[in-house]
């Protein structure tokens, strides 16, 4: 199915390439983006959709002092939040704190909690443990895992561990297993290297080429979904990692992102240079035919795992967030600092 937005929109000054989910928000539904600006003070925005879901209200807007290139936000505390960000020179990440009197007209200045300040080459990503609260922290450069013990109240992180990917791998991101607080996978050019956090050893590995991205399912052990440059998305049994267990066509240009739905087992959004975003089910196993049933509206649909495409953008795609407190809602933002909120809603069967 094809078609444009129907979305929310809400745009930045500069350009964009995070946005996260708000998980720890219980009573709105909101996101965190920031913005990529190599000349200008870079921006960071907490937006939140409206009751009546009809706009998004930037509730807090805070200076940050270099180019934002990944963003995460807490999964315990709606407040905090980290970056990896870039001066044009040299990389760093550390860890914020949004200020209480955030609502005001003028917001006052972030708070660094923490500076990740172990890295030596490009960091590329930190991540959070997604399913609870956790005083662990993971970040990854070009060559290095690195595990952190975090303690916001006396604002400090220090290495617990550090873990080199070796000399033929070059490390571009990771996700940290939601079912498993001591598995982690990394990618890189040509693989995904499977963690234990408690030995820094790799446990096995998915050799397969050019990886952009790589998601757990958030429902279902053992489910991990990459996007892929050429071959589009692939979803895995991490238990049998030789081949994938479905495929799906992907992008007409690369595919950047992959995520897959908090609470609907098979649903998967992408995003890619194709300035598109992809709504896919994709239900891993038998049983998961009858929950796809409940998403598609007709059999046609039920064959075709494509649901729908949203092509009203007019830049690259790199970043997707699924609304945890309304896993029906998602943000998408484009390269150009257009951030559009969507309800999939129409595909949900009426119960």
């Amino acid at each position: 199915m094809q078609g444009g937005s129907s979305g929310i929109g809400y745009g930045l000054k500069y350009q964009a390439r995070c946005i996260s989910d708000v998980k720890a928000d219980t009573d709105h539904t909101s996101f965190i983006t920031g913005t990529l600006s190599l000349r200008e003070e870079n921006e960071v925005h907490l937006i939140r959709l409206s009751s009546g879901g009809t706009e998004l209200i930037c509730e807090g807007l805070f200076s940050h002092p270099n180019e934002i290139w990944d963003l995460a936000s807490c999964p315990f505390d709606q407040r905090i939040f980290s970056t990896v960000f870039s001066t044009g020179e040299s990389y760093g990440a550390a860890i914020w704190q949004i200020p209480e009197l955030y609502g005001q007209l003028n917001s006052p200045q972030l708070e660094r909690i923490a500076s990740l300040d172990a890295h030596v080459g490009k960091i590329n990503r930190v991540l959070w443990w997604p399913s609870g609260r956790h005083d662990k922290l993971i970040s990854i450069d070009d060559e290095n895992l690195f595990l952190w013990t975090l303690d916001c109240s006396k604002k400090a992180a220090q290495v617990q561990s550090k873990q080199s990917s070796g000399m033929l791998h070059y490390l571009s991101g990771g996700a940290w297993d939601p079912h498993d607080i001591n598995a982690v996978a990394t990618t890189c050019e040509s693989s995904v290297q499977f963690w234990d956090l408690r030995t820094m050893k790799k446990t096995n590995a998915i050799e397969h080429a050019h990886i952009h991205n790589a998601n757990y399912d958030m429902k279902k052990n053992h489910i991990l979904v990459t996007a892929e440059d050429e071959s589009g998305i692939h979803i895995w049994d991490t238990r049998k990692p030789k081949s994938p267990i479905q495929e799906l066509p992907g992008h007409t240009h690369w595919t950047w992102a992959v995520t897959c739905n908090p609470e609907y087992d098979g649903l998967i959004l992408s995003a890619g240079t194709d300035s598109t975003v992809n709504l896919w089910m994709a239900p891993t196993s038998i049983e998961d035919e009858a929950i796809s049933e409940s998403i598609a509206e007709s059999p046609a649909q039920q064959a075709d795992p494509l649901l729908n495409s949203y092509s009203d953008y007019e830049d690259s795609v790199y970043g997707l967030a699924w609304s945890s407190r309304e896993p029906w809602i998602f943000a998408s933002l484009s390269y150009d600092g257009r951030v559009v909120v969507e309800s999939i809603k129409p595909f949900l069967s009426r119960k």
